[in-house]
């Protein structure tokens, strides 16, 4: 029983002891903690965005279309006389110059024409000769003058008649081009496809690139204007506007466009994708990063920036032109402080910590 005692008495201390505590040892109180608080908040810091000074500028864009190289002539030479194919100059791919012989018929008794039609003009200018002496001193009568002027001319229109049809069995180039389709082989006789295709030639230099485009975008065209071609292979050339077509498509609606380009030695192809590109009237633009432009929550595309004070705005803009890596936009005015970096973090009215672009990437400290 003694023991008892003792063990309960020593329990009752403790608890005694445990519950002082909580009066007489310091602790935080509801006052301390509320004193703390405003502190702490004053040493947070600010959402830090990256910002960019912009400049309104007059921007030249350019008008982009898209469409393919065509050959500035193109012809389909055929034979124009009977006869067998006795030479062919020419492969697919040659090149060649104005008044190049390409092939040459056999003569076919052409050549004997020529010559019969060359004697009968020799025989009626002599008759005319010897007989104006006679019409002249009246032993003739005047009226065979004039029959024998009429026999020369018929007989000189026929000799011209058979040098023309000689020369028919040489063909020969009517420009510089180049060859680009074969139809014949040489032993062939040419009067089974009179009027049939030999071959096809076309002239490279120079190149045309077609475009087809809009009714609204072709008010900012023009007969003469600079354009930039870019190939499909990479390379870029320089030409001018050299057509503008007044009648639109029957199917697409859209109005032919063509671009002269330089083609000396001949290294554009005929047909290969291209992409032309239009200057047209400067405007006043800014060029801002592709990465800056948001949408608000009422859907209008544009940008945020940052006051003077350090309070976040959202911007609407007007796209301009798209580049790769940047937009020239308007609707921005000079010296505007575009947020570049951290502008989907913050929200219209906010107080940001402005620093610029190239010193700090966005982050919350």
């Amino acid at each position: 029983m003694k023991a008892s005692r003792v063990t309960a008495l020593g329990l009752v201390a403790a608890a005694a002891l445990w519950i002082a505590s909580g009066h007489f040892l310091p602790h935080d109180s509801a006052e301390s903690k509320a004193a703390v608080r405003p502190s702490e908040a004053a040493a947070k810091k600010l959402f830090r965005v990256a910002v960019a000074d912009t400049a309104v500028v007059q921007h030249r864009r350019k008008l982009l279309m898209s469409g393919r190289t065509e050959a500035d002539r193109r012809v389909t030479i055929t034979a124009r006389t009977a006869g067998v194919l006795k030479e062919l100059n020419v492969r697919r791919g040659s090149r060649l110059k104005k008044d190049d012989i390409i092939a040459v018929l056999s003569d076919d008794a052409r050549e004997a024409q020529v010559a019969q039609a060359r004697s009968l003009v020799v025989q009626r200018q002599a008759e005319l000769d010897a007989k104006r002496k006679l019409i002249m001193t009246g032993a003739m009568p005047k009226l065979d003058l004039v029959s024998l002027e009429a026999a020369l001319e018929t007989a000189k229109a026929t000799f011209a008649a058979a040098e023309t049809e000689r020369d028919r069995g040489v063909i020969r180039a009517p420009w510089d081009g180049v060859v680009t389709d074969l139809s014949v082989e040489v032993g062939k006789a040419a009067l089974s496809f009179m009027g049939a295709d030999l071959l096809t030639m076309v002239s490279l230099d120079p190149m045309l690139a077609v475009v087809e485009v809009s009714e609204r975008k072709l008010a900012g065209l023009k007969v003469g204007d600079p354009a930039d071609v870019r190939l499909v292979t990479g390379e870029t050339v320089k030409g001018k506007i050299r057509f503008v077509s007044k009648t639109a498509s029957q199917s697409t609606r859209t109005y032919r466009v063509e671009v002269e380009v330089p083609n000396a030695d001949g290294t554009i192809p005929d047909g290969i994708t291209a992409e032309v590109a239009v200057p047209l009237a400067p405007v006043e633009a800014t060029r801002v990063p592709r990465s800056a432009l948001t949408i608000a929550s009422t859907g209008d595309i544009g940008v945020r920036v940052v006051s003077d004070e350090g309070i976040v705005a959202f911007v609407p803009i007007g796209i301009v032109e798209d580049e790769q890596t940047a937009m020239w936009v308007s609707g921005i005015a000079d010296g505007t402080r575009v947020i570049v970096q951290g502008q989907d973090f913050v929200r219209e009215g906010q107080k940001v910590e402005a620093v610029e672009a190239k010193e700090v990437t966005a982050t919350a400290q």
